[in-house]
Order: C-alpha cells, then sequence, then structure tokens
C-alpha cells in the first residue's frame, strides 16, 4: 500500500491535488447557495452543457477549456433568462438544456472523430490527464472564484437566503444571480476534468447536503462543507490512486459514505435523547 508521503513525490499528482483541492474548495462554497436557492440541479445542466462544448471544442481542434468556459457560461446566463422570462421554469429549464447539450455533443463526436479516450475522460473524470496550460488556467480560475465569493459574501448571502429582503434594501438580486451563476459555470468546467460531466454535480451536492445534518447557519454549514468535500476528496484521490478506480467515482462513493454515516449518527442521538 503506497504512503500518502510517496504520493507527493510525482509532479503529476502534486498537480491533480492542487486542482482538486481548489475545484472541491469552490464547489463546497457554491454548492450551500444552490441548494439553499433549490436551484441544485443546475450543476448537472451545466455539465451536460460543459459536456456538449468540450465535445465540440474537441473536434475543432481548439482549447477544450478557452471554448467551454465562455460557452457554459452564456448558457448559464440564458438559463437565468429563461427561467424569469418565460413560463419554462426551474427543473424543467435544466432538463431542457441539459438533454439538449448532451445530445449534441454525443451526435458532433460520433459523426466526427467518434467516441475516443478524450471524451470518456470528460464523461467520467480523469484528473491525471490534464495538460500543463489546463493545470495554470484551472488554478487562477480556481482562486479567482473564491475571491471572488468571500470578497461578495454578505451580497450573496442575502441575496440566498432571503431574497424578498434583499430587493427591500436595495439589492440588485439579479446581478448576483448572474454572478452565482458564472461561479457556478466556471466551476463545472473545471470540475469536469477530476469528476467527468456524469458526476460534478455530486461534488456541489454532497458535502452541503452532509453539512445540513450537523449545523444550521449558513455560515457554519459553509465552513464544514468546505472541510467535508476537502476531506472526501483526498480521501477518494488516495482511493483511486491506490486501488487503480475512477477517481470522480471514488470520490463520490466516499462523500456518499460520509453522509450516510453522518445521517445514522444523527438520528441515532435523537432517538438517545427521547
Amino acid at each position: 500500500m503506497i504512503s500518502v508521503v510517496e504520493m507527493f513525490q510525482y509532479d503529476f499528482i502534486v498537480k491533480a491535488i492542487i486542482i482538486g483541492t481548489l475545484v472541491s474548495i469552490c464547489a463546497a462554497l457554491l454548492g450551500v447557495i444552490l441548494i439553499q436557492k433549490r436551484y441544485a440541479m443546475i450543476g448537472d445542466g451545466l455539465s451536460h452543457v460543459g459536456f456538449g462544448a468540450l465535445a465540440i471544442a474537441t473536434v475543432l481542434n481548439v482549447s477544450p477549456l478557452q471554448f467551454s468556459i465562455p460557452t457554459v457560461v452564456i448558457i448559464a446566463f440564458f438559463l437565468l433568462r429563461l427561467n424569469e422570462k418565460h413560463k419554462i421554469k426551474g427543473d424543467s429549464a435544466i432538463a431542457l438544456i441539459s438533454a439538449s447539450s448532451m445530445a449534441i455533443g454525443v451526435m458532433v463526436i460520433s459523426l466526427t472523430i467518434g467516441m475516443n479516450i478524450d471524451i470518456c475522460n470528460y464523461l467520467f473524470g480523469s484528473i491525471l490527464a490534464i495538460k500543463q496550460n489546463e493545470v495554470i488556467l484551472s488554478i487562477v480560475i480556481s482562486i479567482l472564484v473564491i475571491i471572488t465569493y468571500f470578497f461578495f459574501y454578505n451580497k450573496i448571502f442575502t441575496v440566498s437566503y432571503d431574497e424578498e429582503y434583499a430587493r427591500a434594501t436595495g439589492i440588485k438580486t439579479n446581478r448576483y444571480h448572474f454572478l452565482i451563476a458564472v461561479l457556478t459555470s466556471l466551476t463545472i468546467v473545471l470540475g469536469m476534468r477530476i469528476m467527468g460531466s456524469l458526476l460534478i454535480s455530486s461534488l456541489i451536492i454532497f458535502p452541503t447536503i452532509t453539512s445540513m445534518q450537523l449545523f444550521k447557519s449558513f455560515k457554519q454549514v459553509t465552513i464544514s462543507s468546505v472541510i467535508i468535500s476537502i476531506i472526501s476528496f483526498f480521501i477518494g484521490f488516495y482511493l483511486s490512486y491506490e486501488f487503480a478506480s475512477p477517481t470522480g467515482a471514488s470520490i463520490v462513493s466516499v462523500n456518499m459514505i460520509i453522509l450516510i454515516i453522518i445521517i445514522v449518527i444523527t438520528r441515532g442521538l435523537k432517538l438517545c435523547r427521547r
């Protein structure tokens, strides 16, 4: 069994851990907001948009991240506008865009280059296959997302917790909805390399749901979500490396086990107090 210290001797593993940690933090921070707004499945929808964009980028032989990031941001903005101005609401709009994007991606690659290892990496994740330019871009964007989140924390909290109060105090809620959508889009695209488009939404949902079993306040849930997300990533990544299992699936499995353990413990404590 390889030790944790030995893992850090390899440059590609160090890069993967740095990116994975940053993306895990971003996903946990945004997960609290999205679940509070009952918009958790936007992560799943945008991940399918990201897959479609990455498929087109692969066919056009252009940089996957540089092409997919603006594409997903534009679709996120369109999704919000569709939700606000038309009769297609929430989960229906997400389902339409999600299915359409996945279908476009599959059709494009099947009619051109065919299903290959690169496309499978985007579907199921392959953090060790990240290229040097993608590493730098991922680190820069992740840090930008984290800084932006904390810079606008008070406004984001107010909009997420009580939108009516936010409007009453003069906060332009639509502007912050768009900011949240942009930050989520960036996180989704970056996280697809780790988790794949089929599993990235779990990185947003699981840590927050687990934290909500333990804490009630927004701040406590946010902090614990980040901690749980980082721990789950490290354990999942180690298990993936040790047993040659898919990275994304390993991380999700760890998140799932932690959630089950927390639920069992909290329910047990409640029964004991009765």
